[in-house]
């Protein structure tokens, strides 16, 4: 797992160099000035991952209430004094460093829910002690990512709790009532904000205005079309001139596919899709049902962040506005997934041989099949 880790590490870094020298010298006359940070926050997220790595994740059970709550005051802290960049206020700014909570707000959530879920015992299956305190918990911090706004992290981050809820044994009627809930909110808050309807429209008809809202659908297809089945060659791209929207970012897997082609773009997803299994294997093989919902909220997160991203280049589904981990520009989404990532191989660590385990040999949801 650690080796797919730095596999994707280091051809984000490559591709982040590549895709945003252009924009460098246009925005700061330094075509290293991405790179640099990007480099210097993958060290920072290495230093994460390896002492994360060496930790007992069992001892995250006790910090699950602190460092939710100091998410909450960072979340607020960024609504009252964060700064404002393309009409979103999601970053909490000292001189040159900036740092974006809303991505370590995804760790924190799925180490408050493991904790949570895994007190509940039974009672989760009530709905005064299972569902109704999820919905609550969920929806304050829904509503303060949503205040940003930041719909993209929202949608991960129940994408996130709503597997959790699930994996730690909810009843089919529970989590009908959550996609209910769910679909009707998501709609009511995109139909709230005219640039959510455009999203959705370049989705169903980007050609119909290919220089407005499908531009940025459009010149991703086209860049991956111009890569074909090898690639333009590394660095040759010609869609990160200004043709594909934030190329070093959200657009990071179109410039990849158009200077490496095919061939790279399926290696990528090979790669994500091994880590994803091997994550769901490490949440099976877990000592403990506290362990088993830490490694599947970690590995749900990478996994469906990935899938957001790339099902939006590809046109497979609306445009989310989420980075792609590992690869795409952002030290703070960097550095977050790579500590998610010693996490889940704290959990590997602790999950040698069957005979270790306590009293947990299954997952809930098992349990739930048999019952």
């Amino acid at each position: 797992m650690l080796a797919l880790i730095a596999v994707l590490t280091v051809t984000g870094l490559v591709a982040v160099y590549s895709a945003s020298f252009v924009i460098g010298l246009a925005q700061f006359s330094d075509s290293h000035h991405f790179i640099v940070r990007q480099a210097l926050w993958a060290v920072m997220g290495g230093v994460l991952l390896l002492a994360a790595t060496r930790l007992d994740y069992h001892m995250l059970r006790r910090f699950a209430f602190p460092l939710m709550g100091l998410t909450l005051v960072l979340l607020l802290f960024t609504l009252i004094i964060g700064t404002e960049a393309g009409g979103a206020q999601r970053w909490l700014t000292l001189g040159s460093f900036s740092l974006q909570p809303a991505e370590f707000t995804k760790l924190s959530v799925i180490i408050y829910l493991a904790a949570w879920l895994n007190s509940r015992g039974d009672n989760l299956r009530s709905f005064e002690h299972g569902l109704l305190p999820f919905i609550v918990i969920i929806s304050a911090i829904g509503l303060l990512l949503m205040l940003q706004p930041d719909l993209g992290t929202t949608g991960i981050i129940i994408a996130i709790t709503i597997t959790m809820f699930w994996a730690a044994g909810a009843t089919f009627l529970q989590m009908s009532a959550l996609f209910l809930s769910g679909g009707i909110a998501v709609v009511s808050l995109t139909l709230i904000e005219g640039y959510r309807l455009d999203r959705l429209s370049a989705f169903l008809s980007a050609e119909s205005d290919p220089l407005g809202s499908g531009f940025q659908t459009l010149q991703a297809l086209i860049a991956l079309g111009n890569g074909g089945a090898t690639g333009l060659g590394l660095g040759a791209s010609r869609s990160k001139f200004f043709y594909v929207p934030e190329s070093h970012t959200d657009g990071i897997f179109a410039i990849l596919g158009e200077e490496l082609g095919l061939v790279a773009t399926s290696a990528v997803l090979i790669l994500f899709v091994t880590l994803m299994l091997k994550g769901y294997q490490i949440a099976r093989r877990a000592p403990d049902q506290f362990g088993f919902l830490l490694a599947t909220g970690i590995t749900t997160w990478i996994a469906t962040q990935a899938f957001a991203n790339i099902g939006g280049i590809t046109r497979m589904i609306p445009l989310t506005g989420v980075p792609l981990p590992f690869l795409s520009y952002g030290g703070s989404a960097l550095a977050a997934t790579l500590l998610a990532v010693g996490v889940l191989a704290s959990v590997s660590r602790f999950s040698d041989t069957r005979e270790t385990r306590h009293d947990y040999t299954e997952t809930p949801s098992q349990r739930r099949d048999e019952s």
